[in-house]
């Protein structure tokens, strides 16, 4: 949403989708797991009064939202781009098929996925980590909005600190707020590393990929300090 309180922005749309672009160019198998919270956020709905089941399908149909602006923007640079929704609907997406997914990815299509898990209650960092375990991914890219994690909310605590690299126990331990539990234990299970970086700095995905020490690690690996 860039500088807007909702909505899509188009600049910062055409700015991820010519970073995907350039990660494309490269060779690199690339799926996208997008939110949907510069439209509407099922907890905070729900922390309002709403149903949560009803508060989190809505968000699910935000993803989707996303998912075909995003798909509109990497197309125009041309960068083949499929969008799977969990939820189906056929007229606008694929249903979510997971060895369908991974041809995507073999014949060089982004994939992107949208509508979350399907379910609520599960949140889209959940998602990301469920649908990379299916289709073999290398690593989690989250792409967020400060440059890495930190010991406190920088943005209230000038005194907090930047983790360089986090085990994924001192993430559960610490209660620091990189993906949720769920999500967390599920690339703990399975060994999966995340990098948290800022998607905000034009380049950042491309410089993550091509393994420039930005951001914060986390997986399992001793944890240090910036």
């Amino acid at each position: 949403m860039g500088d807007g309180k909702y909505g899509i922005s188009p600049p910062v749309l055409a700015q991820v989708a010519s970073e995907i672009a350039e990660v494309h160019a490269l060779g690199v198998e690339i799926a996208v797991v997008i939110g949907g919270g510069n439209i509407f956020r099922g907890v905070a709905a729900s922390a309002s009064g709403m149903d949560r089941a009803s508060a989190d399908y809505m968000g699910m149909l935000a993803t989707v939202i996303n998912g075909l602006a995003l798909v509109d923007a990497t197309e125009k640079l041309g960068v083949p781009t499929r969008v799977q929704s969990a939820i189906e609907m056929s007229q606008l997406c694929e249903p979510y098929i997971r060895r369908r997914a991974v041809r995507h990815l073999e014949k060089g299509r982004v994939v992107i996925f949208a509508a979350g898990t399907g379910n609520p209650y599960f949140t889209t960092d959940t998602a990301a980590s469920l649908r990379a375990m299916e289709i073999h991914a290398q690593v989690i890219l989250k792409a967020t909005k400060v440059d890495g994690v930190y010991s406190a909310d920088p943005m209230k605590n000038p005194a907090a600190t930047k983790f360089r690299s986090l085990s994924y126990l001192d993430v559960l331990k610490k209660n620091l707020q990189v993906m949720d539990s769920t999500a967390i234990s599920l690339c703990m299970d399975n060994g999966l590393p995340i990098i948290v970086f800022d998607l905000h700095t034009t380049g950042n995905i491309k410089r993550v990929v091509l393994g420039d020490p930005i951001g914060t690690r986390v997986g399992n690996f001793k944890t240090e300090r910036a």
